[in-house]
């Protein structure tokens, strides 16, 4: 390698002044075009990678930060029901639901026991009521009594019909579900 080294600069020597000149800048700008591609080059794309990597970490760390809000908002929902739930008194839902009927004055027209899911903490107990030729303020009223009773009672699904011979009468069928600890 020396031996290349030598023969080189003895060429380079031997050239005429103007000759020299142009090939140190051409040697020159090869370096600098070489410099810059191995050196600069990559730490300009580096510098662009880690503020974008920046930009991104920040964005998902902004995402986790309201994730956990939203968690910790659910469990602290969770844990007011389960409250609700352990501090309920106990009683049959079926009877329940027809007191608060009566409170409401409307009359029962049909209550049907469903399955529930099993569940390894809660016992479900859950009905499919049935209300015919009612206003939508009784039906309204009923639901509000539902959903604020003492015992913990949830409204899983609701089916409201109007009447073909009265428009201003409804049909309604929704199904409740009461909650006790195992």
């Amino acid at each position: 390698m020396r031996d290349l080294l030598d023969r080189l600069l003895e060429v380079f020597h031997e050239r005429p002044p103007r000759e020299r000149v142009l090939v140190g800048v051409a040697l020159g700008a090869l370096i600098a075009a070489l410099l810059w591609l191995g050196l600069v080059n990559p730490m300009i794309s580096m510098a662009e990678d880690s503020t974008q990597r920046i930009e991104t970490a920040d964005q998902q760390l902004r995402a986790m930060r309201r994730l956990r809000m939203d968690f910790d908002a659910a469990q602290q929902q969770l844990t007011a029901v389960e409250t609700r739930i352990q501090a309920a008194p106990r009683g049959n839902l079926r009877t329940a639901l027809e007191a608060l009927a009566k409170e409401a004055s409307l009359s029962i027209d049909s209550m049907e026991p469903q399955t529930a899911p099993n569940h390894p903490v809660y016992a479900e107990t859950k009905v499919e009521v049935g209300l015919h030729n009612v206003t939508l303020s009784q039906v309204i009223n009923y639901l509000h009594r539902i959903e604020t009773a003492e015992p913990v009672y949830s409204i899983k699904s609701l089916r409201i019909k109007t009447r073909p011979d009265r428009s201003e009468m409804l049909d309604v069928n929704f199904t409740v579900s009461s909650f006790e600890p195992i």
